[in-house]
């Protein structure tokens, strides 16, 4: 692409699922407040991201994305934030144990306020308002004031993604993270569930380990890589107002970053390749995700490739495949062999959520628990088939005890999900439901690590 990029060029360009703000000068005042504000993120902290990203894509490492459908600010707690931790940081035992490789450790998280809606409008009981689009734009209180896009609520977003990082960030580096300290990461409400069973077996084989290093003088306290471990933001860069405004140039390279979070992503309705957030995202040096759902073609694929990273450089490119179980064998496999025929360097990603929600005849959204085990299943087989790396998995999941998606261990049906369906938007994983699936694909790792050195032996034989 030739035409030069600004961190806001994409002003200039066709935009979806952008709020229609009544009071233009509000919306700019706070845009240039965002500007003077610290940055949340270091642009050096998204670059070892990438570089550990690159890993994930030379099929060295393991990609473990998820967290909040939407963030919200009436549910902003250190409980809450301490709980989504305790979950992930099981998941990534779980993969790293059981499946034998490093974990790459991306929340959905700090910053994913803003939603994509299917319609400008929705209506409740006859009465017609605006859609939800997170707290970030307006409220989720049915009222004609509360639905006002309100460019304050960008100021408040801030403050909570500052907050939480605080938060995360004394948690990965503080000590509770350390794996002395894996038996007391699992959830009061799921200790007597199935797969706690499970997890308190890899929990219990690595305290033995832990026992057999410190008597051969390999001590947590002095290997810092075993009592700290590197956790990094994500989210939906769908704000682009509130994307510019803290996006910034970096001392040290000149380069400009996006210090709003480690990583975001383009969504699968804001793909367009000649509009405003594929314009913005091109020129940010994050690490980027691109959501890729059934309408994505593999030409199509190819030419935001090229606009999102001419250069191909390991670890800026995720490409997040969300297409619902029964559609994975039909369109994932052309994107694959286009990517592999043209020599791109990617990190492929399951998100098994979204092309899965369907409506329960309870009325709840929801998903079912065995289509998203499915899609993940799917998944790796394609690129078993294919001969490329089954890369990462992107979760929407809660450390809450949740009802909101049916099936898993416990069987949750539609009857359930009245119980304790807390979501803003989409349903989540709840803990238990998250470390099945964690299970499920630390077992779909080992046998794709199995499945590459196989061919080698055979041929030695």
């Amino acid at each position: 692409m030739t035409e030069r990029w600004t961190p806001d060029s994409w002003r200039g360009k066709p935009i979806q699922q952008a709020p229609a703000y009544p009071d233009a000068q509000a919306l700019e005042g706070v845009e240039r407040q965002l500007a003077g504000f610290p940055p949340l993120v270091f642009a050096g902290e998204a670059r070892k991201l990438k570089r550990q990203l690159a890993k994930v894509a030379a099929g060295e490492a393991f990609l473990l994305q998820g967290g909040d459908c939407a963030e919200s600010f009436a549910e902003h707690s250190a409980d809450n934030i301490r709980d989504f931790f305790r979950v992930f940081l099981q998941m990534a035992v779980v993969l790293t144990f059981a499946g034998g490789s490093p974990v790459v450790k991306v929340g959905r998280v700090a910053g994913q306020f803003a939603k994509p809606r299917s319609a400008d409008m929705e209506a409740v009981n006859g009465v017609e308002l605006p859609s939800y689009r997170g707290d970030i734009i307006n409220d989720i209180e049915f009222t004609p004031e509360a639905r006002i896009p309100d460019p304050r609520r960008q100021l408040m977003a801030y403050r909570q993604s500052a907050a939480t990082l605080n938060l995360i960030r004394a948690f990965a580096t503080g000590g509770y993270a350390n794996l002395e300290n894996v038996h007391s990461w699992t959830l009061g409400f799921v200790k007597d569930a199935q797969q706690s069973s499970r997890y308190r077996e890899i929990a219990d084989r690595i305290s033995e380990t832990l026992d057999f290093m410190r008597a051969i003088g390999i001590d947590p306290e002095v290997h810092p890589e075993m009592r700290v471990t590197d956790f990094y933001t994500s989210h939906e860069a769908l704000l682009l107002g509130f994307e510019q405004a803290m996006t910034r140039v970096d001392s040290t390279t000149g380069d400009w970053y996006d210090t709003s979070g480690h990583m975001v992503w383009i969504g699968d309705r804001t793909r367009q390749a000649d509009h405003a957030h594929v314009e913005f995202l091109r020129g940010v040096k994050n690490p980027i995700g691109l959501k890729c759902g059934p309408s994505l073609t593999a030409d199509g694929l190819l030419r935001l490739m090229e606009m999102l990273d001419p250069a191909n450089e390991p670890g800026r490119l995720t490409l997040i495949c969300r297409f619902g179980a029964d559609k994975v064998f039909d369109h994932l496999p052309a994107l694959v062999r286009a990517v592999k025929r043209e020599g791109r360097t990617v990190v492929w990603s399951c998100d098994p959520m979204h092309g899965n929600t369907v409506k329960a005849g309870s009325g709840y959204k929801t998903r079912p628990f065995d289509k998203i085990m499915q899609e993940v299943r799917n998944f790796f087989a394609v690129h078993q088939a294919e001969g490329t790396h089954a890369g990462g998995v992107h979760l929407e999941m809660t450390g809450k005890n949740v009802t909101e998606c049916t099936g898993g261990a416990r069987a949750l049906t539609d009857a359930d999900l009245s119980d304790r369906y807390h979501t803003y938007c989409d349903p989540r994983l709840n803990a238990e439901q998250a470390l099945e699936i964690a299970f499920l694909t630390a077992e779909l790792i080992k046998r794709e690590r199995q499945g590459r050195v196989r061919p080698k032996t055979e041929a030695a034989e």
